[in-house]
């Protein structure tokens, strides 16, 4: 280590300290102030590194706290700037081909091994990984569409950082539609256009990100075209991400649309149910670090519910959940996430539809769901399966309309208020011992929610 280092580190060890006497800070939170100081100068400010993107969020929100308590170490007043490691360390990757046409790095945080699968993703995936282990000979182009927000673009940097991996030795040029078209515009502005395709056609991988911003560029079209049959005919991989079908892109040449349509198209859908959950959990898991919150089987229900449209959504719904828990608790355990946290902390970015519920509707749906009717679900027939739907009906009015239990007993036959927290007991424990339990529970609740 070096002196500027040991001079930095005992800075900011001052000014941790100042801010954990400040009293302006909730205990909870401190383990979320892990960082370190990467830099100090009177023109450019204080640089502060953090971890996660957790300790981004809270950091920045108390900028102006850590800025007078650095002031009271220092003894003058310094802007502070908060920078995510990732962003920090990110260094140009040893065979990313860059140049005045191709300058992306590729993101060497998204690869195969933290890419969540399921069934709306599955294709994709297998697709991506053959064009990773045997580039040029299959799948080209490899043409992966759905929409924003579903992992398309981490697919392209996993077959990269894939490919750096197997082969050293290889030239990857990473680069968005949009990109594509200014560096086309640059290469006409200065005559640059035999540099421009020389570029690229001395890749061996080309990625490209979006290729719909393509359309409607003629010379740009002109361009591509020359470069993508170079790359094919010389058994150089290219794979595309796209919005849509190759076909479904207005103002696109019929040549392109064929050649795009020469390899393998695959979709990306909006994630269902078991991997929203998966994804929450890994998302949970890397967010919120050393200092791991326990969150609720019903909370991670409640979200993959309610923002499964996307992955980006469900990131968003990840980091919205850890910051409340931090700096808004609701409960006495800093260590528990629970579904109450959960209701609160989205109360803003989610309809309440419990009060468009009713103990009727909620008792219909399980019965739609079981084949009962009211009168079998409200007797006093204790067949197992009949009892089964029962004490689900009675836990779901609880959980989901916070409804009493006398009026929860009133709506199944007249039975006390004991009796209905007995069924709500019973099904709380087989959620926790039996998955295949808790996966009913989840689709029945879902069904509710949606209609």
């Amino acid at each position: 280590m070096t002196t500027l280092d040991f001079y930095l580190n005992d800075l900011w060890s001052k000014t941790i300290k100042n801010i954990a006497e400040s009293g302006q800070i909730p205990e909870a939170t401190l383990p979320y102030f892990d960082s370190k100081l990467v830099s100090i100068d009177d023109d450019r400010g204080a640089e502060v590194v953090v971890p996660r993107f957790i300790n981004y969020s809270i950091m920045n929100q108390n900028r102006e706290l850590i800025a007078n308590c650095l002031e009271d170490v220092i003894g003058k007043r310094l802007e502070v700037r908060i920078t995510l490691e990732e962003d920090y360390n990110k260094i140009s990757l040893p065979n990313s081909f860059k140049s005045d046409f191709l300058s992306r790095e590729i993101d060497p945080n998204q690869t195969f091994a933290n890419f969540v699968v399921g069934r709306s993703n599955a294709q994709a995936q297998v697709a991506a990984m053959t064009c990773a282990s045997n580039p040029g000979f299959v799948f080209n182009p490899l043409f992966i569409y759905g929409n924003s927000g579903l992992g398309k673009t981490h697919l392209l940097n996993a077959i990269g950082n894939s490919l750096r991996t197997a082969f050293p030795n290889k030239k990857i040029g990473f680069i968005s539609g949009l990109e594509f078209v200014e560096a086309v515009s640059k290469a006409a502005k200065e005559n640059r256009f035999d540099e421009f395709k020389e570029n690229f056609q001395n890749l061996d991988v080309l990625l490209v990100d979006d290729v719909q911003f393509i359309a409607n560029k003629p010379k740009t079209h002109e361009l591509f075209f020359t470069v993508f049959n170079e790359l094919v005919n010389n058994r150089k991989q290219i794979c595309i991400t796209c919005d849509r079908t190759p076909s479904e892109i207005k103002g696109l040449e019929d040549r392109i649309i064929s050649r795009f349509n020469q390899g393998l198209n695959v979709n990306i859908e909006a994630p269902e149910y078991e991997t929203s959950i998966n994804i929450l959990k890994m998302k949970i898991a890397n967010s919120s670090g050393p200092n791991q919150l326990k969150v609720d089987d019903d909370v991670l229900n409640y979200m993959a519910t309610n923002f499964s449209q996307d992955v980006r959504s469900l990131e968003g719904a990840v980091n919205r959940l850890l910051f409340y828990s931090i700096n808004f608790p609701v409960d006495d355990d800093s260590d528990h996430i629970s579904l109450k946290l959960a209701i609160e902390a989205f109360k803003d970015q989610i309809k309440d539809s419990r009060s468009e519920l009713s103990i009727s509707s909620v008792r219909k749906a399980v019965c739609d769901y079981y084949n009962l009717t009211k009168q079998q679900i409200t007797s006093a027939n204790r067949t197992k399966n009949i009892s089964n739907a029962r004490q689900i009906a009675m836990y779901l009015s609880r959980k989901m309309i916070d409804a009493t239990y006398d009026d929860i007993g009133q709506e199944f036959g007249g039975r006390d208020h004991s009796t209905v927290m007995s069924a709500c007991e019973t099904v709380e424990k087989k959620i926790k011992s039996d998955p295949l339990y808790l996966k009913v529970i989840n689709e029945i609740e879902s069904k509710i929610n949606n209609k």
